[in-house]
């Protein structure tokens, strides 16, 4: 086994040291390599093979399958950003005759659209690319299974019309747009569409016998766009750490925020698994991690991130089955953060007090709810209730004066600060919901008024 720490503690290292190889003997797979990356830095990877002496590095190539997804539903966010397609467009604005121009670039990319899971005959991982001439072969003659928007139905051949649809609009080759928009800016040299040494041989093992037999690897043609790629485990970090956070040149944190959020309906029963845009998001642990496994014949790969204890984690093998990697990854990202929690940043005062916001500040009365609101470090407003379970939001201020909601059952509602004639404070209005100084304040616009008696005991 071959490893490399740069910050984290020897007994942690140790246990990411032992699932890995545990994962690689329980999965009998050939090689398996993994990394960790903590607070946007390479804190641990390693590798471990069936033949002594050469064990895989953070350098080793494995193909990557379905992975390749999120690159091109990054590639498709930045046509959005650029003003070029709108998500909401139907496919066929776009990219005429692709045979299923109905359905929103959205819905394909959240795998809402109802989309076929795969190509018709032959199996389209197994087989050369061209045999799949256009999206017409690759969709079939029955290219739906499912109305559009109602269900999550995974679907390779609608990220085939994704890599087609980005092609169309940018004038490139799908390549071209991933290697000039991504992998340079992102400094990811070693992420390619075709294998460059070094990287790793696909294998499947048998299941009942400790022999293994070489699988093909052919070239997907057009359906490079929803697992083609190659990739190693110190690029894939890199990547992780993109998602994480975001970087200007490639996407905003904003925009890569945007992809964690459910895109569609989750099946019943399985409230622990949905979909983003481009990224898989899974409930374990009491953590939300975000990512995507991927799988071809002779590999399987997996990456996770998760956003609150700012750890990822990459799996990367080369067997057709064996090991859970989905599990095993889930496991990295938890060992860090339960050996080695999150340290915060220290708490700092804003350098700059704004008077007027900060007279907003303090306790609030929905009727007779009891709210607080507070203003944060970065100028945003926080209104929580203060007992119970309420509709609580963090709010940020818009160039008129509104505030738009971030989150929760507000996010996207208008906050509106009502003044009186003299420029004080009468009330908040947050989609027309009334909060005032005091429970039903009179002196303040209260729909259906206020009884002019006041409040009064119970009179027998």
């Amino acid at each position: 086994m071959t490893s490399r720490s740069e910050e984290l503690l020897p007994a942690t290292c140790r246990a990411l040291l032992h699932r890995t190889a545990t994962a690689q003997v329980e999965g009998r797979t050939p090689s398996l390599v993994a990394g960790v990356l903590r607070q946007g830095r390479i804190g641990w990877s390693g590798g471990r093979s069936c033949v002594d002496g050469h064990e895989p590095d953070s350098d080793t190539q494995y193909r990557i399958g379905s992975i390749t997804k999120t690159f091109t539903a990054v590639l498709v966010l930045r046509l959005r950003e650029e003003g070029l397609i709108d998500l909401d467009d139907q496919v066929e604005k776009h990219l005429p005759d692709s045979g299923v121009g109905g359905v929103s670039i959205r819905q394909i990319l959240g795998h809402g659209a109802g989309i076929t899971a795969e190509t018709p005959s032959p199996w389209w991982e197994r087989t050369p690319g061209d045999s799949r001439p256009d999206l017409a072969a690759v969709l079939g003659e029955r290219p739906f299974r499912h109305p559009a928007g109602v269900r999550h139905h995974y679907s390779n051949p609608g990220y085939t019309v994704l890599g087609s649809l980005v092609e169309a609009v940018r004038g490139v080759s799908w390549e071209e747009a991933l290697r000039k928009e991504i992998l340079e800016p992102l400094g990811m040299g070693r992420t390619s569409v075709r294998p460059e040494a070094p990287h790793a041989g696909g294998w499947a093992v048998h299941p009942w016998a400790d022999v293994m037999l070489p699988e093909p690897s052919h070239d997907l043609g057009l359906m490079a766009p929803a697992g083609q790629l190659w990739s190693t485990v110190g690029d894939l970090l890199v990547f992780a750490g993109f998602l994480a956070r975001g970087d200007e040149r490639v996407l905003s944190a904003a925009v890569v925020r945007e992809m964690r959020v459910p895109s569609v309906p989750v099946e019943s029963g399985d409230w622990a698994n949905t979909y983003g845009t481009g990224l898989q998001i899974v409930h374990r642990d009491g953590r939300t991690l975000f990512g995507h496994a991927g799988s071809l014949p002779g590999f399987l790969a997996c990456l996770w991130v998760c956003a609150e204890d700012d750890v990822a984690a990459v799996v990367l093998a080369n067997a057709t089955s064996g090991p859970p990697i989905t599990e095993v990854a889930q496991d990295l990202v938890r060992i860090v953060a339960e050996a080695e929690p999150r340290i915060p940043e220290p708490w700092r005062p804003l350098t700059e007090v704004d008077q007027e916001l900060l007279a907003l500040t303090g306790l609030w009365y929905w009727g007779t709810q009891r709210y607080g609101v507070r203003l944060l470090a970065d100028r945003d407003l926080e209104l929580a209730p203060l007992l119970g379970t309420g509709r609580g939001a963090t709010f940020r201020a818009e160039r008129d004066g509104s505030w738009t909601g971030l989150s929760g059952y507000h996010a996207g509602e208008s906050l509106r600060i009502v003044r009186n004639p003299d420029g004080s404070v009468a009330h908040l209005d947050l989609g027309s919901f009334v909060f005032t100084r005091e429970p039903y304040d009179p002196a303040a616009d209260i729909p259906g008024g206020v009884d002019t008696d006041g409040w009064r005991g119970l009179s027998l």
